[in-house]
């Protein structure tokens, strides 16, 4: 295949294209314990402007799960797009394979880049880190954008039959397809209308150059997602925040996301559902996917008036992260 043209890395290129277009360069941050977060990051930081963190799913690295809505955020936010540990540029040798590290890492990115307060908005796994980062740093993220993230769930829904797999280990190797048999079922679970056909030449440029690599780490993000979990221990985030969620989830079901409402309150957290919509609403229903989160974070899309003050308090307190500009 590396000999062959490859749709999916010429695909890559244009992202990159497209990301570099709207306003975004590529940053790689050294965090000093083996551990290299990449991220695309402002070309200049507007302090008077607020920020945006987007966090991507499992399926695939953050350009190809948020091309389609940068240049609509990068008027209006200071956008941060980072690669979650073990996806695109971003690898660690630690063995701590949970959300929480996900999300330490990934604050310790945005202290390299001096940035205050922010909101973040994640999709499917990159809500679970999204949840994290609001339920361990309070006061640095003020609102959330939940989408189709099942982080309400816990180990023995898993053994009651809730989902489409029977183990951690099938949900694996579904997320993570070696064949082109097996693409398509990750596809038919994860859309309402599924691609009719695919042809394997394609599935299998696309697991070379997207499922390959990390193979082992990324199987381990899916067990210590799912082990142990107990929704009793999750915490409550004081947030504001919005959920949206397809109506014919396969992959998290929707129960998942009135159990999550009901934790967090009424007033606090809103819902959305989108008829008609599967797993991957990024893909089936960006259009009102980025209308919802518009509403919801624009109303008050204002710099709070001291974030100047953290900013330039945070670069001059930053421990010593190696960055490539």
């Amino acid at each position: 295949m590396a000999s062959c043209f490859s749709y999916v890395s010429c695909r890559n290129k244009c992202y990159q294209y497209s990301f570099s277009r709207a306003g975004l360069r590529s940053s790689t941050s050294d965090l000093g314990d083996g551990t290299v977060v990449h991220c695309w990051i402002p070309q200049t930081h507007v302090d008077a402007k607020p920020t945006l963190l987007l966090l991507h799913g499992i399926g695939a690295n953050a350009m190809w799960q948020w091309d389609r809505f940068i240049d609509r955020f990068i008027p209006r936010f200071n956008v941060y797009v980072p690669d979650l540990i073990f996806f695109g540029d971003s690898h660690t040798t630690r063995p701590d394979r949970s959300e929480s590290f996900q999300a330490s890492c990934v604050m310790k990115v945005m202290d390299a880049h001096g940035v205050g307060t922010m909101t973040v908005a994640g999709l499917s796994y990159g809500g679970f880190v999204a949840y994290s980062m609001a339920a361990q740093f309070k006061e640095r993220i003020d609102r959330v954008v939940l989408i189709c993230a099942g982080v309400a769930l816990e180990e023995k829904d898993l053994e009651d039959g809730m989902f489409k797999v029977k183990s951690a280990d099938e949900a694996a190797n579904v997320l993570f397809p070696q064949s082109p048999s097996m693409l398509r079922r990750l596809l038919q679970l994860s859309f309402y209308k599924p691609p009719v056909w695919i042809p394997s030449c394609f599935a299998m440029d696309y697991i070379h150059v997207m499922c390959r690599d990390y193979l082992l780490e990324r199987k381990e993000l899916v067990e210590a997602l799912h082990k142990g979990r107990r929704f009793a221990d999750l915490p409550k985030i004081a947030q504001p925040t919005l959920m949206i969620w397809g109506e014919e989830d396969q992959v998290f079901p929707v129960e998942l996301a009135h159990r999550l409402k009901r934790h967090l309150g009424e007033n606090r957290a809103q819902l959305v559902l989108l008829k008609k919509t599967g797993h991957a609403i990024n893909e089936e229903r960006p259009k009102e996917m980025y209308k919802h989160m518009k509403s919801f974070l624009c109303t008050d899309a204002m710099i709070r008036p001291n974030d100047n003050a953290k900013r330039l308090m945070l670069t001059s307190l930053i421990s010593p992260v190696k960055i490539n500009k």
